[in-house]
């Protein structure tokens, strides 16, 4: 309780990198909103233009946060904000439901990482202690692993992994679609961001197990989320549960590089590792396109359900045009994005037979396939 809570924030490659994506992201979403709320009277414009700056804010103050008290105000800011852009332009019942929906899920994951932050504090979850400081306490056996669960739990919520995804195909839909394109290539890398720097950075390696459940959790999420997106109409709700699916892949991009990294093999944990990371990054890209894209049909045509859209090209041919560059970049076709981080992410997988453990060269091939199907 003597503990004295000070703001503290700090830049360094992890979090300059995600703020890359942050700033490409929301200076595209922000133009786009321009002409996307362009005719709203001033009570929706108030909706709008007061959570939006918070919204951006809070996500850059969450990657430049140097220690707990930092990272969770502006987590908990982050997720309040963007549960009032959700309902942003529609107060429909099914609209407030999501809302409500998506600060549960928030709220409950929050409440694993403050858990989290108290055991990496030692009993004070908003410790002073900078990050630093937290990497050279010692934690004993259970501790690390409790925080590996809580931390993977936590994020897991925010990034959408199965079975935490109910908020995300019920949010996303319901939000204006620069919201969505925020919420989707920002602020879902922001959750991985933490994973990277509270599992990777600050505690010491995971070991197999740990590394093994990364990759069956995205396995999991990678598969749900190409499954259901295959039976959607809806637009954005078929975007949605693709954002489950990239989140899914990344995961276990990340699981497999902390599994070589604990089996000594340093170069197929950097390989794997730059694989996820550049998913992350296209991810970013051409699902911001995407999102911000059916923002620009909606308003042409009233509507995203893709049962009544056809012939889009004759009176949006700019539109169409950007919406199949995403679309081809998301299905990993040569030579755009999405295929260079797939590629280098199944080359990570053909590699895996150098590795020494028998067990491992059995469970990797069965991995690898479950990737193909999903990409």
């Amino acid at each position: 309780l003597g503990t004295q809570i000070v703001w503290q924030f700090q830049l360094d490659p992890l979090s300059a990198f995600f703020l890359l994506i942050l700033r490409v992201v929301g200076v595209a979403a922000s133009v786009h909103a321009l002409g996307y709320f362009r005719g709203l009277d001033k009570v929706e414009l108030q909706r709008v233009l007061i959570p939006l700056p918070i919204f951006l804010s809070a996500m850059a103050l969450v990657l430049m946060a140097g220690n707990a008290y930092s990272f969770l105000v502006a987590w908990e800011a982050m997720a309040l904000s963007s549960s009032f852009l959700i309902l942003a332009q529609s107060q429909t019942p099914t609209a407030r439901r999501a809302a409500y929906l998506y600060l549960l899920i928030a709220h409950l994951g929050a409440l694993c990482l403050l858990a989290a932050f108290a055991l990496l504090g030692h009993g004070n979850p908003l410790s002073g202690n900078d990050f630093s400081d937290m990497a050279r306490h010692i934690h004993t056996p259970w501790q690390t692993q409790a925080i590996y669960l809580l931390t993977l739990l936590g994020f897991g919520a925010k990034l959408g992994a199965a079975p935490l995804h109910v908020w995300l195909p019920e949010a996303h839909p319901a939000a204006p679609s620069p919201v969505s394109a925020l919420m989707s290539a920002a602020m879902l890398p922001i959750a991985l961001y933490g994973l990277l720097r509270i599992d990777w950075v600050i505690l010491p390696s995971f070991g197999i197990s740990w590394s093994l459940i990364w990759l069956a959790l995205g396995l999991l999420t990678a598969g749900f989320g190409v499954l259901f997106s295959t039976l959607q109409r809806d637009l954005k709700r078929l975007l949605a549960y693709s954002s489950m699916e990239n989140m899914g892949l990344i995961l276990v991009a990340l699981g497999l590089a902390r599994l070589f990294a604990a089996a000594n093999a340093p170069t197929l944990a950097a390989l794997a590792l730059t694989a996820g990371l550049l998913q992350t990054l296209n991810h970013a890209f051409f699902k911001g396109l995407l999102f911000l894209g059916s923002g620009s049909v909606f308003h042409s045509t009233g509507t995203i359900d893709m049962g009544r859209l056809g012939g889009l090209i004759r009176v949006m041919p700019q539109t169409t045009l950007l919406m199949l560059i995403g679309t081809l970049a998301i299905a990993g076709l040569p030579p755009l994005n999405g295929f260079a981080s797939e590629w280098m992410l199944l080359q990570a997988f053909l590699l895996s037979p150098q590795m020494a453990s028998g067990a491992l060269q059995a469970i990797l091939p069965l991995a690898a396939t479950g990737v193909v199907l999903v990409l």
